[in-house]
């Protein structure tokens, strides 16, 4: 027995470590929206659209209860190599892939799946993670699955981020491809349009930490390159002729988060172009026919504004929040002459406010959420450059009751 507890237990160098939540959502709206999965995802009311009498179809309230965003999250420890310590995650949950037939109804779908490379001031991940313009660090922590979408990016793609740590200053380049957040154009919703491009999404971010605080500022810049078409056809001859023309993309986005001992505030603000495959307004569209017999077409961004801003205390037991955001389609940056492919291209504005509560006991919490969104719906395109005119706000109250049980 002595000499039994002289042993030193070495410590484990590699292992699984299950968590995760089951979080079930009672909600409640006031009228139809534009939402993803059976209104869990809400993003915007409707607009209004009058039926044979006269009355607007979707000023029809809504309600539901669902549990598909109940995760499971597998971390990943394993003996260091190459001079780093080696994690890495799996984490799925049940939200399904697919939207209209409910095909995939409680489908278990990947989120997150990288290896995490980390060295004493350097490191590198390599998977499926947040896309840059998503920071989990500053982020709307509301109750609502939309996670402050469309005013927030809201992605995940597969990547390579490579990090340096400087002091308080972290810079990282990350190499980006499209997977389940992807663009829109011709074909409808795909990859292939930055694939066919040849060209990667380019982030570059910096952020500064001050020594002794939970403080967080920085500023990014993100570059994307797709390619539309690989075939144009002749609308006349139906001739079919292979095409190289691509749309360039530049988006930018600073952001901050204050955290004192009772209170946190955060603020972001984002200028993206072609913001589709960010769950944010916007796209692109044909600005001009440059050859007509072979039907080449010129493209031009839809460029896009948001802020938002976020308030909550750091209470133990009872927490309270308010997040506000504010995002504006600011129309092209050449006059459009064809099809648009975007989202919300005949909104001219969107605006939120959410107050929620969430008590907390143990490992359990139950929250109360009120999301008061507008949306000003006008004539697409009124001025010829993408800007919507004669808007009028459509809106919607959703009320949400929560509870979280996270293990």
């Amino acid at each position: 027995i002595f000499v039994n507890a002289q042993d030193k237990k070495e410590e484990k160098k590699f292992g699984i470590e299950l968590s995760g939540f089951v979080k079930t959502d009672a909600f409640y709206d006031t009228r139809q929206t534009i939402s993803i999965r059976e209104g869990h995802f809400l993003l915007y009311p409707s607009p209004i659209v009058k039926d044979s009498v006269g009355l607007d179809q979707n000023a029809v309230n809504s309600f539901n209860i669902l549990s598909i965003q109940s995760r499971l999250k597998l971390g990943i420890k394993v003996p260091d190599a190459f001079g780093a310590k080696i994690s890495g995650t799996i984490e799925a949950d049940f939200f399904g892939n697919e939207n209209l037939s409910f095909s995939d109804v409680n489908g278990l779908r990947l989120r997150h799946a990288f290896c995490k490379m980390k060295w004493n001031k350097a490191e590198l991940l390599a998977g499926q993670y947040w896309h840059p313009m998503f920071n989990p660090e500053v982020f709307p922590e509301v109750i609502s699955f939309n996670t402050g979408a469309p005013f927030q990016p809201f992605t995940r793609n597969p990547q390579i981020r490579i990090g340096v740590n400087k002091g308080i200053v972290k810079i990282f380049a990350t190499v980006l491809s499209q997977r389940d957040f992807q663009g829109t154009g011709p074909v409808g919703t795909s990859s292939s349009y930055l694939r066919n491009s040849g060209i990667p999404n380019l982030h570059f971010q910096t952020q500064i930490s001050p020594d002794s605080t939970e403080h967080i500022f920085g500023a990014g810049v993100d570059y994307k390159v797709i390619k539309p078409e690989i075939l144009s056809t002749n609308p006349l001859s139906n001739n079919k002729y292979r095409t190289d023309v691509t749309l360039e993309s530049l988006s930018a986005l600073a952001f901050m988060k204050l955290k004192f001992r009772m209170l946190t505030f955060k603020l972001e603000g984002i200028y993206a172009q072609n913001a589709f495959d960010l769950t944010m307004l916007g796209g692109y569209a044909i600005s001009e026919i440059i050859d007509e017999t072979r039907y080449f077409k010129k493209y031009t961004n839809l460029n896009t504004g948001s802020v938002w801003s976020e308030f909550l205390t750091n209470g133990k037991r009872v927490r309270y929040g308010l997040f506000v955001g504010y995002t504006k389609l600011l129309g092209a940056t050449d006059s459009v002459k064809g099809q648009i492919y975007a989202r919300g291209a005949n909104i001219d504005n969107i605006f939120r406010i959410s107050p929620r509560i969430v008590f907390v006991s143990g490992k359990l919490n139950i929250a109360i959420e009120e999301e008061y969104t507008s949306a000003a719906y006008g004539l697409q395109n009124g001025d010829g450059k993408a800007e919507v005119t004669d808007s009028k706000p459509v809106s919607n109250f959703r009320t949400m009751l929560s509870l979280i049980l996270n293990f």
